[in-house]
């Protein structure tokens, strides 16, 4: 009896193990023996478990390729030979010929070879007989012959078996669908461009046309054409890019030039993301290669202008306002020569600072980074600093510690901290500027980065003086400071009321760390908060003590200070990145281009907000355009489904979909039609009635398609 329960133990193992071999049995079906060389190891793969009559199914030849070795693409390039699968199968049944995944270039000395590296899987359809019956056994044969090089090439080949069983209904591998997918995924796609080519000597030009082809949307592009002996392999194909056109410069092989020139480009955009397509095109004349900016210099330069004045009125400069008003009303009848010093100083910090943003943009797309307007805002480390130096900026105006000297008693300015304290108020707005996006401003920076360093840093240059054209009025007519009332108890009072705003955008940009670093964020530039306020009194208390005690006081501000910006390496390594169910309005879905097309095909016109959580023009525009009753109603009635692209914490994909729209940074609203087709580009700055007019058209055919189904 004791033996009993070592007798139920055993059979319970032997059944576990009967029914894993058995259920082995199916997942081992759907690959065949591999067959392996020092070089590779290539086997056939199915992606069905069990195939149903006369319904198609796709097999793969998987190739494991070692390290320094390569196969090759359907058009080997300058030496080679493509693999090749020749099947025995049952009567009645067909095979497609092998699909082939976009290659990469391999260069061996002067020639350059297409092929692939560490694993490749070639897809082919097969479609069995009709008149299978469940329960039989679908047998595949097959004879493989593959060549692979390094320094040497090796011919290799062997024949592949699989039997797969017969079922009612096809049954999917679940080993073998990742493999299937990641083939799929890299297969050349229909081409959504225009193509157009031509040869003159020996050069030529590919060129493709359309949306969604703009400066900065394509770091790199590669034609590989269908047939040898069309193109020199190892001539570099120069990438010229402009609004709606990309242009490869080609060169051609020896030898007569086909009528068509077909083949695969891949094109890789700024988030590094890497796709194919099939183009194909008639030899004609040479293509135009497109290279001017959407706008020519003077125009950008003048829209840069009149972004920047109006960058003045929107609400992210508002605590700046405070400054300057202060600023301006200590300059009451002060001589004509401080006054123009002081908007000199202004206009430079201004200016100074527009000129740093521009020349930091573009040394990050010359690095491959992608970064647009307003980019340091999707950093909380960034956040945070300038929280704190906004609580510090309110502090000082609300009297806890002064900058430099005051305004003396005849109302003239100490000139060497007065002018340093103006040029600082000038990088500031610009700082805090950059959450914003005024009217014109997208259309010149846009223009800007496809324009060569130099122009891009003369419309960033016209964009500063625009914003600081109020203030440098005063360099020229610095007799309207006169105008303004003397400086007097009144002046201080105003300074405490203008520190709130400055507390206001401290608290505002706290709640953007809740978006891109969660709570413990928010406790981290709390605490560093308390800090910087802590560092600010002891400032303001050594400021009116003697020597020794200035010194203590200095100190004791100092090293606050300094525990405080040792909290920011923290908060950048706590970042969570935004998370839609918390930032998005109700119902609304998260944005990708894939959703996109399939709300479109389902007959669903699409929505969509590129906003970013520290975007205040992004925030006024949905309170008083997009989450009103009146709008969100409209959406309802024309049947729309509203995506949110969140922007907060710099997701790569967004930044490159901006820029191929030739946006810089947010907001971006795009309304697409149901059934596919370009989007409509609603501006920047919107109103209710703005958005209610885009969504009349979308509403009219939804009504139609209701009342026709109805009639159904």
């Amino acid at each position: 009896m004791k033996d009993a329960p070592a007798r139920q133990i055993g059979r319970v193992a032997l059944a576990a193990a009967v029914v894993g071999l058995l259920g082995a049995g199916p997942a081992a079906a759907v690959e065949s023996a591999a067959v392996s060389s020092p070089q590779t190891t290539v086997s056939l793969i199915s992606e069905a478990a069990a195939i149903a009559p006369g319904e198609p199914f796709r097999l793969g030849l998987r190739q494991v390729i070692a390290p320094g070795w390569h196969t090759y693409w359907s058009n080997p390039g300058d030496a080679g030979a493509p693999p090749e699968l020749a099947f025995d199968l049952p009567k009645n049944a067909s095979a497609s010929d092998l699909s082939f995944p976009a290659p990469e270039r391999i260069p061996y000395g002067p020639l350059v070879n297409f092929g692939y590296e560490g694993e490749v899987v070639l897809p082919l359809t097969v479609t069995p007989p009709a008149d299978l019956q469940p329960g039989q056994r679908f047998e595949i044969r097959a004879d493989g012959y593959w060549l692979v090089c390094a320094d040497i090439c090796i011919p290799e080949e062997d024949s592949f078996h699989l039997d797969l069983p017969v079922e009612a209904a096809a049954r999917p591998a679940p080993d073998t669908a990742a493999l299937f997918t990641a083939a799929e995924a890299a297969l050349p796609r229909s081409s959504p461009w225009q193509a157009t080519a031509g040869f003159e000597g020996d050069a030529g030009v590919l060129q493709l046309s359309g949306e969604m082809l703009t400066p900065g949307s394509v770091t790199e592009a590669f034609f590989f054409p269908a047939a040898s002996g069309v193109l020199d392999h190892a001539a570099p194909q120069e990438l010229h890019l402009a609004p709606g056109t990309l242009s490869l410069s080609l060169t051609r092989a020896k030898g007569e030039l086909p009528p068509r020139l077909d083949g695969v480009i891949a094109v890789t955009d700024a988030a590094g993301s890497r796709s194919s397509y099939v183009v194909s095109s008639e030899l004609g004349a040479v293509p135009v290669v497109a290279s001017t900016p959407a706008l020519p210099l003077w125009q950008a330069a003048a829209f840069a202008v009149l972004g920047g004045l109006l960058l003045n009125l929107m609400p992210c400069v508002f605590p700046i306002l405070a400054m300057k008003a202060v600023g301006i009303a200590a300059l009451s009848g002060a001589r004509n020569g401080v006054v123009r010093g002081h908007a000199a100083s202004y206009t430079a910090g201004v200016l100074v600072s527009f000129l740093a943003l521009g020349g930091l943009l573009l040394l990050l797309k010359a690095a491959g980074a992608v970064a647009g307007w307003g980019f340091q805002f999707t950093s909380p480390v960034f956040v945070a600093a300038m929280a704190w130096l906004m609580l510090a900026v309110g502090l000082n105006l609300s009297g806890v510690y002064a900058m430099g000297r005051p305004v003396t008693a005849g109302g003239k300015l100490a000139d060497r901290s007065g002018h340093l304290g103006s040029f600082a108020t000038g990088a500031l707005a610009v700082l805090v500027a950059t959450p914003c996006t005024a009217p014109f401003m997208a259309a010149a920076i846009g223009a800007a980065f496809a324009m060569p360093p130099a122009a891009t840093l003369a419309v960033f240059a016209a964009m500063g003086l625009g914003m600081a054209a109020p203030y440098a009025l005063l360099a020229f007519a610095p007799g309207l400071a006169r105008l303004l009332p003397r400086p007097g108890l009144w002046m201080e009072r105003l300074k405490q009321v203008l520190a709130f705003p400055m507390y206001g955008a401290a608290i505002w940009l706290a709640w953007v760390l809740t978006v891109q670093a969660g709570a413990d964020g928010v406790l981290l530039v709390l605490a560093g908060a308390l800090l910087i306020a802590f560092a600010a009194w002891a400032l303001g208390v050594a400021q009116g003590a003697a020597p020794r005690g200035r010194i203590v006081g200095q100190c004791t501000a100092g090293v606050a200070t300094a525990i405080a910006l040792a909290l920011l390496p923290q908060l950048g390594s706590s970042a969570v990145g935004p998370a839609l169910a918390e930032t998005g309005a109700p119902g609304t879905e998260r944005w990708s281009e894939a959703r996109v097309a399939a709300l479109q095909a389902e007959g669903r016109p699409v929505f969509v907000n590129f906003t970013a959580a520290w975007c205040i023009t992004c925030k006024v525009n949905e309170g008083v355009a997009l989450e009103t009753a009146a709008t969100r109603a409209a959406f309802e009635a024309a049947g729309v489904v509203t995506l949110e692209g969140d922007w907060t914490s710099g997701d790569p994909v967004i930044s490159a979909f901006l820029e191929r729209h030739g946006r810089e940074g947010v907001p971006l609203y795009l309304l697409y039609p149901a059934g596919g087709g370009a989007p409509t580009v609603l501006p920047q700055i919107l109103t209710q009635s703005i958005v209610l007019q885009a969504l009349e058209p979308a509403a009219a055919r939804t009504t139609t398609a209701r009342a026709m189904s109805a009639q159904g």
